[in-house]
């Protein structure tokens, strides 16, 4: 894998909040949902961060890839045009 999406830049660039948002158990609190499973278990973390890209998938945003291995050397790989973010996650309303 020399080319991949890192899902922390893509959620704080697109719900438009800092860095120190973007853990995964935070990201997944501000979009209304529970951690499912072990933490810090690669599985659990994994679905877990796919729960996460398919919310950002509905909500509109646009994946790509944004990191990279150049010589061995993170690159980050800027987007060619920049994409409009949404507006920060929201709790889920629920209805009575």
């Amino acid at each position: 894998a020399k080319k991949w999406i890192n899902i922390r830049k893509s959620y704080g660039n697109f719900y438009k909040v800092p860095r120190n948002q973007t853990k995964l158990t935070i990201m997944l609190e501000k979009l209304g949902m529970n951690y499912d499973g072990r933490p810090h278990s690669g599985l659990d973390d994994s679905k877990n961060i796919a729960r996460i890209a398919i919310r950002m998938l509905q909500d509109g945003c646009d994946l790509r890839v944004n990191e990279r291995i150049h010589g061995g050397q993170l690159m980050t790989v800027s987007s060619s045009a920049p994409l409009e973010g949404a507006p920060a996650p929201q709790m889920p309303r629920y209805r009575n």
